[in-house]
């Protein structure tokens, strides 16, 4: 450990593998046995929660001591300290002897923070994983020299809060991404231009289908970018293809969806992250006339129990886990389940059900659909994407007849919306007002993604794509597209 090294760590923050102390504490043990049940990690005595360096003393007296916490474990961890900047930098490495305990007692890391657990549990856990994690080991299949691309690196870097001018290689290696100069699984997930050139099965697959069964496919995508630009599409995906109101205020006009965003996105998140990748089979999301199901391979991970659902949480893949906090696609380490329930309650629809085999975790979300050619009292007006009162009413297109407006009317619709932007920015539903539009159309809201990975136009609030007071705003390149289809 050297001043560069420190630099670094404390300017990437705490994480899966980091661990920040302003002083000596009573849970060190704890922090110890938890990072040696892990990939290993470093603690920092001597930084504050905010990565502020503040010094400790003593150095030579808190070594002997910290040895001795090691030693005590059960079996005995192995250590490295070094003195840095008035830091005590302690050093976990890898260790080879899991399951380790503490006191008695067994710890796992999980995002930024240490659980017990018991001893079962973390001996069932470590052997069905054979000690491994797949997010953990080397990909391959990743070329440093040539998958490492700019525009891949600028993409990862900004929804990791990587410091500006941060070496990529530094920042891969402290964040455990990178291992002797190879690429984890993990990294080349969230790196990905393709996911499936790395792991075939990593993809995610997204349909809607006729009725309340899986005969009839209307309509079939694949996602396969990186991990999480196939979670970003999956997300609007499922806004396309559900139905939305535009609710009308004092204010205007809200967007909502039939089902919470937020508990969707929830179930989505933990979907990709606790999935099995060693599995042959790919997370998949099925709209139905009735429901909405997201399915999961791998069953539950080892350790969890059905009835743990919603009340501890068990990372398949700690590292990808980890990341998926640090990015803030993760709010509360262990409360997914919780939080979708409570998203659902406070939303005013049913709880999802959660189905668990041993290959498959399935979570099945109620849809709002009519009753008697009614719309339920909250929903005041539909979009054009909506289904009829009785699913054998449904009428599939031929394949080729692709649902998008011709090319002429998508350039039209595209100056409109480029026009609105032009004076101010614009939530969703005020755009469809200004196009004349009482609903959100699946049409509009595909415009508007191409819009936006075109570079014409961006979110106003783009470090949390979902929040209800996002809005649009034109880039410079939109303005120049505004001039040249004006011309």
């Amino acid at each position: 450990m050297n001043e560069k090294t420190l630099s670094n760590i404390t300017a990437l923050g705490e994480g899966f593998t980091t661990e920040f102390k302003r002083s000596m504490s009573s849970n060190l043990g704890r922090e110890i046995c938890a990072f040696a049940n892990a990939t290993g990690g470093v603690i920092l005595i001597g930084v504050t929660d905010d990565g502020e360096i503040v010094g400790i003393a003593n150095h030579n007296k808190l070594k002997s001591q910290i040895q001795s916490i090691a030693r005590s474990a059960d079996p005995p961890i192995a250590v490295e300290m070094d003195s840095v900047s008035g830091v005590l930098c302690i050093t976990i490495p890898e260790q080879h002897g899991k399951p380790y305990a503490f006191g008695g007692k067994y710890y796992i890391r999980e995002g930024a923070s240490s659980q017990q657990m018991s001893r079962d549990e973390i001996r069932e856990f470590f052997f069905k994983e054979g000690l491994i994690r797949f997010d953990k080991t080397p990909c391959h299949n990743f070329k440093i020299d040539k998958d490492l691309t700019p525009e891949a690196w600028a993409r990862f870097a900004k929804r990791a809060h990587i410091p500006d001018g941060m070496d990529p290689i530094v920042a891969l290696e402290n964040l455990h991404l990178l291992e002797g100069g190879i690429m984890t699984h993990a990294g080349a997930w969230l790196l990905a231009e393709d996911i499936t050139r790395y792991t075939l099965t990593a993809g995610v697959t997204c349909a809607v289908l006729r009725g309340v069964t899986n005969t009839h496919i209307i309509d079939l995508k694949n996602f396969t970018g990186d991990i999480c630009a196939i979670y970003d599409d999956c997300i609007a995906y499922m806004q396309a293809k559900l139905n939305t109101a535009l609710i009308p205020h004092v204010r205007g006009r809200d967007e909502r969806l039939e089902l919470p965003e937020d508990a969707l996105r929830e179930a989505m998140v933990n979907a990709i992250a606790h999935r099995d990748y060693r599995s042959t089979a790919k997370v998949q999301v099925h709209i139905f006339y009735d429901r909405l199901e997201i399915v999961t391979p791998g069953g539950l991970p080892a350790g969890m129990r059905e009835e743990d659902l919603g009340i501890r949480s068990v990372p398949r893949n700690p590292l990808l886990f980890g990341m998926f906090h640090r990015m803030g696609m993760v709010e509360q380490i262990g409360s997914g389940i919780r939080r979708i329930r409570q998203e659902c309650h406070d939303y005013g629809v049913e709880e999802p059900v959660i189905e668990v085999s041993d290959n498959w975790v399935v979570t099945t979300f109620k849809r709002q659909v009519e009753q008697g050619g009614q719309i339920p009292p909250h929903v005041t007006e539909q979009v054009s994407y909506r289904y009829p009162t009785r699913p054998e009413q449904i009428k599939t297109k031929p394949e080729s007849q692709p649902e998008s407006q011709p090319e002429s009317h998508q350039g039209s619709l595209e100056q409109r919306i480029l026009s609105l932007l032009i004076h101010a920015p614009l939530s969703k539903s005020s755009i469809s007002i200004g196009l004349g539009q009482k609903t959100v159309s699946g049409q509009l809201n595909k415009i508007i993604r191409t819009l936006r990975k075109a570079g014409l136009i961006k979110y106003t609030i783009p470090e949390k794509p979902g929040s209800r007071l996002q809005k649009y705003q034109i880039t410079e390149n939109g303005r120049n597209r505004l001039a040249e289809l004006a011309n």
